[in-house]
């Protein structure tokens, strides 16, 4: 898999993804989820936004925020025609090895309560949960994992 960091160009293909990608949550969470609320030229800025292109585009989406102590999986995600096929465990793997490039040995991120799924997903990668955080309109996960 190859990835190359985002630029202002590729804005318009980053969100189309995110929407696709996480529309089938919006009926688990019963709000809309947290990425489809985001202001992405402005993440484009703050965050790594690394791509991951295949023979029909724009395939997967990984978003790292750099902090003082960690590395925040802001948000990975994978378009629906190659969800299930190892994309998002490879966009998993290139955030860990970012992490270490960093210098940095712990990734944390977070995920709606109801994702369960998704939970178990990081789990099975070695994430542990961290705590429950209540928000106005939603209960979310927060998920840690401590690299080698």
């Amino acid at each position: 898999m190859n990835l190359r960091r985002a630029d202002v160009d590729d804005l318009p293909a980053i969100i189309a993804l995110q929407r696709a990608a996480y529309a089938k949550n919006r009926t688990l969470l019963g709000v809309e989820p947290l990425p489809l609320l985001a202001d992405y030229a402005a993440i484009l800025v703050s965050h790594e936004i690394w791509l991951a292109e295949g023979m029909n585009g724009l395939e997967g989406v990984l978003i790292l925020q750099s902090r003082a102590d960690d590395v925040l999986i802001w948000s990975i995600a994978t378009a629906p025609q190659v969800q299930n096929h190892g994309l998002g465990n490879r966009l998993l793997e290139a955030a860990e090895e970012r992490t270490l490039e960093l210098g940095l040995g712990m990734l944390r991120l977070y995920t709606g309560e109801p994702l369960a799924g998704n939970i178990a997903w990081y789990e099975r990668h070695g994430y542990a949960r961290e705590r429950v955080e209540d928000l106005a309109d939603r209960r979310i996960v927060h998920i840690v994992k401590r690299l080698a």
